[in-house]
């Protein structure tokens, strides 16, 4: 047979995951001749031989491929054949004009590089930094694609001959692994005091920091991303003293164990949750104690973060320590991660008694990610190491009609795609794989989002952006993804909040660029994330259901029935608003949210009633707040259905001040005894739900001493219920449900059981966070719908 030569173009998560070394091998196997190397689109592959080899070539490829990689796509052609007489990796090259290389996630250690660093007769014996092509830093340590060493933190280490002799051999599992080193050639940890100086070194320092822990000392240890705050998860007095230390009263720590069998002895881990807890991702689950007791000061509640160690440094200290950790992240309350050794030493110098750092540099700071399983699916809540900045790949919009043309150079891309819905009426399916667009999110738990390549790229979790430094963390991550891609936007999406330092910063960047600035109203972002999530299109009825998003009508939102259409969306029904005392003042006190409530359902007669929740404040409070109330001054009217989980944590005595987001409605969920499907009947005046109802059978239940665990599932109850009597009116049989309540699950599995039970398909988040760390996402698809119509 003739010799053919065939190149391929191939695009997704395809670097620094073994796969040249994997083409390498496969062509050979296959006698085929050629080449395969890096750029900063993807891999290129150019492979001669009989169309039956290549052939087999293209079909094993696919089937084959490393576990960890995904193709988005192959582009392939004929190409004259050059006669090759070996196959070879050839350098990679970064010359192109558009970057859009998946940049890959950091990983966790593999099994190969665990047997390594416990092997007392490898040369990596107790080396923190192993790692190889199926695992290790990626996105912490990149600077630029492709990815190469020299793009690297890891350029400034020079491999010894022993490591250069693995990276270029072919058949070995560091073959071109960027990170590659050992204790001759590679980084090194240390311990230094508070002043920074110098403690031990190397394994000494990893001996002394286990010693230090034991002793009930606050370590901060530099880990793949960045820093972490450490203490001995069963010494009380040393986790009072970080609580004290960070300022952090309430809100719960996530701890580390040493392995699987010992999270077991502490809490329920189904087999779903043993997978996460164990995948590459290595990602904080969140999982019920087995006592709802057991360690009170790390968590208060029923549920608790747990993690596995996720690199050498970490498997290194959990083996000597062989008990759990607090691992909390590095830094001072609501400022981003520490990543920089100095600036550890400089912010956590009256938290941390030792520090243990290395010197290989961090380029991202990326936090650990937070699951939690629902209706038996992982459900990504904070979404970073180990998921961040994998794309969200092959995303489409449809449409009924025909779109507007989009324009790239001055040329038309026409609708690719032509398919029939399920009523056989045709559809027009646009891949919208060049329009470039930035979404900078929202204004808490940030994360920014590029589309590029018919893909969504989403950052790391950034955080809240309530202080300085974390609005300069917010900007940075823009501009270095921004610089890695080369990316230009043609548009830039924000929330339509105008006061989010979000918004105005997409709006001076919008002026600065000359391009186009999309707003887009809150709770549809989260409604189409979700869309995006799940591949699904419209007619779709969004429930989205949070604490706080600006209106169209200028007021805040939160308890939000969406039906999205073609080419946006309808406001369909909605709770029914009251007032907030004091604006954003309720959002961390649920007892002005409980008493505006009261004020609206009672007036002047609030005064006169025997409840607890007057008590709560003192008299001088309760005099100013009647003034508010008559006069309607500092009072904001809002449909939030968290603030509605506020008002009844307060009523019930649960929660009257909060310290951290989401305190009192994860204290309610807990309160849940899933014992009884008794609800308080709620009624839909219009495009209203009425919650008044249920104020007062809440009231008359308290006043009867029922169980407080009773009334907190009944009111759980009367949601799902409010969510069929809107959904059977609508009559739309694709139902989402999305915003930061539906990280509740007890509300959010309920839900979707009544949904099923009446015979609509509904659909919850995955990969993309229910909570504001999807929005930018859905800023992302709301932009594109516009340009393009």
């Amino acid at each position: 047979m003739s010799q053919q030569c065939l190149c391929l173009k191939i695009q997704g998560a395809v670097q620094g995951i073994g796969f040249r070394p994997f083409v390498y091998r496969l062509a050979t196997e296959l006698k085929l001749t050629g080449w395969v190397n890096n750029n900063a689109q993807g891999v290129v592959i150019a492979v001669e031989g009989n169309q039956q080899q290549l052939d087999l070539f293209l079909e094993r490829l696919q089937a084959e491929k490393p576990a960890r990689s995904q193709i988005h796509n192959i582009i392939s052609e004929c190409c004259e054949p050059a006669n090759y007489q070996t196959f070879e990796i050839h350098e990679s090259t970064d010359n192109s004009s558009i970057k859009t290389a998946v940049i890959l996630p950091d990983m966790a250690t593999c099994d190969d590089c665990l047997r390594d660093i416990f092997n007392a007769k490898n040369r990596r014996y107790r080396y923190p930094f192993t790692n190889c092509t199926n695992c290790g830093t990626r996105y912490s340590i990149i600077k630029t694609v492709p990815y190469d060493r020299h793009n690297t933190t890891m350029h400034k280490f020079q491999m010894c001959a022993a490591c250069q002799a693995e990276y270029d051999h072919p058949l070995d599992r560091r073959f071109h692994a960027q990170p590659n080193a050992c204790p001759k050639c590679g980084p090194h940890v240390e311990l230094w005091d508070r002043d920074g100086s110098l403690f031990s070194i190397a394994n000494q320092a990893l001996l002394d920091s286990t010693q230090a822990i034991r002793r009930g000392k606050v370590l901060a240890i530099k880990g793949l991303g960045g820093f972490h705050l450490v203490v001995d998860a069963d010494n009380e007095e040393a986790i009072a003293k970080l609580r004290e230390r960070k300022h952090r009263p309430h809100k719960p720590f996530a701890l580390m164990y040493p392995n699987l069998e010992s999270i077991r002895q502490d809490c329920q881990v189904s087999e779903l949750e043993a997978q996460l807890l164990t995948s590459p991702e290595a990602p904080i689950v969140l999982l019920q104690k087995l006592n709802k007791e057991l360690k009170p000061l790390v968590s208060d509640n029923a549920y608790i973060g747990v993690m596995l160690p996720y690199t050498p440094l970490h498997h290194l200290l959990m083996a000597e320590l062989q008990f759990p950790i607090v691992a909390t992240s590095g830094n001072l309350s609501d400022e981003p991660l520490c990543i920089d050794n100095q600036e550890a030493i400089a912010s956590l110098v009256n938290i941390a008694d030792l520090f243990l750092v290395h010197n290989r540099d961090i380029a991202q700071p990326v936090d650990d990610s937070v699951v939690r399983v629902i209706a038996e699916r992982p459900v990504i809540l904070r979404r970073a190491r180990g998921y961040a900045p994998a794309p969200i790949p092959n995303y489409s919009l449809e449409f009924r009609s025909p779109p507007a043309p989009l324009k790239k150079g001055g040329e038309l891309i026409q609708v690719p795609l032509f398919k029939g819905d399920a009523k056989g009426r045709g559809i027009k399916s646009l891949l919208v794989a060049d329009r470039r667009i930035l979404a900078l999110g929202g204004h808490l738990k940030n994360v920014i989002a590029l589309s590029i390549n018919n893909s969504i790229i989403l950052s790391q979790h950034i955080g809240d952006l309530e202080m300085a430094k974390s609005f300069e963390h917010f900007q940075r991550i823009i501009h270095r993804l921004s610089d890695t891609y080369e990316f230009q936007p043609e548009a830039i999406a924000c929330d339509a909040h105008p006061d989010y330092l979000s918004s105005q910063f997409a709006r001076k960047l919008s002026q600065s660029l000359q391009v186009p600035l999309i707003t887009v109203q809150h709770h549809y972002a989260h409604v189409l994330a979700c869309l995006v999530d799940n591949q699904i299109s419209p007619p779709v009825l969004g429930i989205a259901w949070d604490g706080t998003g600006y209106g169209t009508d200028g007021k805040i939102w939160g308890g939000e029935f969406l039906k999205i259409t073609d080419s946006g969306f309808e406001r369909v029904a909605h709770l029914r608003e009251f007032p907030l005392l004091g604006g954003d003042k309720a959002t961390k006190e649920p007892r002005r949210v409980a008493l505006g409530i009261l004020w609206e359902i009672f007036g002047d007669r609030l005064w006169a009633l025997d409840l607890c929740i007057l008590k709560s404040f003192t008299s001088s409070e309760l005099a100013i707040l009647k003034t508010l109330l008559a006069k309607q001054s500092h009072v904001s009217q809002t449909s939030s259905m968290g603030r509605l989980f506020d008002a009844v944590a307060s009523l019930l005595g649960i929660c009257q001040v909060t310290s951290f987001e989401g305190q009192a409605a994860i204290s309610l969920e807990q309160m849940c005894d899933e014992t009884t499907d008794d609800f308080y009947p709620m009624v839909k005046n219009d495009l209203e739900i009425d919650w008044s109802s249920l104020i007062k059978f809440i009231l008359e239940d308290m006043k009867n001493q029922t169980a407080i665990a009773t009334i907190a599932t009944k009111f759980h109850n009367s949601l799902v219920e409010a969510i069929a009597l809107v959904v059977n009116h609508v009559g739309i049989e694709k139902i989402v449900l999305t915003g930061g309540c539906f990280q509740n699950r007890y509300l959010t599995e309920r839900a979707m059981t009544k949904l099923q039970q009446l015979g609509f398909q509904t659909y919850i988040h995955h990969q993309i966070p229910p909570n504001d760390g999807g929005l930018a996402v859905g800023q992302i698809m709301a932009a594109l719908r516009e340009l393009s119509v």
